[in-house]
């Protein structure tokens, strides 16, 4: 007899039998391996667009069930959509997994299923293990009863005994930091609070898999650092995690496989950077952000009439991999003598924060006129730009930079693609030293 501490939950929907095998997406090879602690095969989960239909859909599927007939839930009715379609993979135990996807691609749902909240409507689930899991501020408290009364509710929900919850009372609480608010009403918890006490619950009941979604956001600085080592200690102990964050570098730092969901469908699977890699291109890409030609001139006799970037070799290019040299060139003309010309080179990156601005003047490049025809070389040895799309402004001006001739803002974009192990804008690729004292 399995107790619940080795669990062997089987959820299966109404098309388990004959699988869509085009579209498998599998975490590792053999299926049959004993390490395996999550299996999905060919799972999908549909939802209805109208409450009310919904409802009726509910209502005809009950009636069709209680007369041994067929609900056809692998089928799509009006108003309904496929939230996760034919997805697939397999987990294995001590390994970690990120699920990144924009808003709306199917992650929490996805979440729910392993967690038994939802059952498939196509596919099959099967978990070996316990699972702890903190998907949704305050799930699974009743907001009546006392913190207190929550942390016993939730351990026996879980399979603990008042006993074990007893021994682990004082841990739960101290790790929550919750104070004198333990023993009053859940209701009047902040989100920070529901977040600590519901994640410092999941993490001390021994679960063999940890869910967390993106609810640990909610928590500050101090509790996300407490969260980060006590999932590091899961990982380290065997424990199988996954974990959904729109935070792509704490999804690099933690995992070590991801699945990229796009629209309820598995974009991408395998390892993590790889995976991080082809979601980051794919939105940069698709958000087609053009802030137009936003061009102001005040001068009819200067201009500039081109930008193009190019690489050393001299090829016109609009992407860049990280720590290649960045080339920019502004073509310029002139129909009279601008005195003392000054170029600028400022560039955004894609929520239109500037991350750098440049004056050829302060830079070394001095000039007393430029008159007819020529072009200006802006250059970055070496791009250390984090990976995303960039927009650049450039301006030409005469004798003071408050004075622009030309004004191109943000008309220009290019890429950065390839992998940077660190936060932020951009790596300063600094050197490390370590001396004994």
């Amino acid at each position: 007899m399995k107790t619940h501490k080795d669990l062997d939950i089987c959820k299966g929907g109404a098309n388990t039998k004959q699988p869509n095998n085009s579209s498998t997406h599998l975490l590792t090879n053999s299926s049959t391996d004993s390490e395996v602690v999550i299996k999905v095969e060919h799972v999908s989960k549909k939802y209805c667009k109208s409450l009310k239909r919904s409802m009726w859909y509910g209502v005809k599927d009950i009636g069709r069930n209680i007369f041994g007939k067929s609900s056809h839930s692998d089928k799509l009715r009006k108003n309904e959509f496929w939230a996760l379609d034919d997805v697939s993979f397999e987990l294995r135990k001590g390994e970690t997994l990120g699920i990144v996807g924009s808003n709306g691609s199917g992650k929490t749902t996805l979440l729910k299923l392993l967690n038994g909240i939802f059952w498939p409507d196509k596919g099959k689930i099967t978990i070996r293990g316990k699972v702890g899991a903190l998907i949704a501020i305050g799930s699974g408290f009743h907001p009546l009863l006392t913190g207190r009364e929550n942390i016993y509710i939730n351990g026996a929900i879980l399979g603990m005994s008042k006993k074990e919850m007893d021994e682990k009372f004082d841990a739960i609480i101290k790790f929550a930091n919750i104070g004198d608010f333990i023993d009053v009403p859940v209701k009047f918890y902040s989100s920070g609070m529901f977040v600590r006490l519901g994640f410092a619950i999941a993490v001390h009941c021994e679960p063999n898999i940890l869910l967390v979604d993106e609810v640990l956001a909610v928590g500050d600085l101090d509790f996300a650092l407490k969260c980060h080592r006590k999932m590091a200690d899961f990982r380290l102990n065997g424990g199988t995690t996954i974990l959904v964050s729109h935070n792509l570098q704490v999804i690099k730092n933690i995992c070590n496989r991801a699945i990229w969901l796009n629209e309820g469908i598995i974009k991408s699977v395998g390892e993590v950077n790889n995976t991080i890699e082809a979601y980051e291109r794919y939105v940069n890409l698709s958000r087609n952000i053009t802030f137009g030609m936003n061009r102001v001139r005040t001068d009819n006799y200067a201009e500039i009439n081109e930008v193009e970037f190019i690489n050393k070799t001299g090829e016109r290019v609009k992407e860049y991999n990280f720590g290649e040299s960045l080339i920019l060139k502004i073509y310029y003309q002139t129909k009279r003598i601008v005195k003392k010309p000054i170029f600028t080179v400022s560039i955004f990156d894609i929520k239109d924060t500037l991350v750098t601005s440049n004056y050829s003047n302060w830079d070394g490049l001095n000039l007393d006129e430029i008159k007819g025809k020529g072009f200006i070389e802006y250059r970055i040895d070496k791009i250390n730009l984090s990976p995303g799309k960039y927009f650049c402004s450039v301006t030409l001006a005469e004798i003071e930079v408050s004075n622009p001739l030309d004004w191109h803002e943000k008309c220009y974009a290019f890429m950065v693609s390839g992998k940077s192990n660190n936060y932020g804008f951009f790596n300063p690729f600094p050197k490390w030293i370590h001396r004994r004292a």
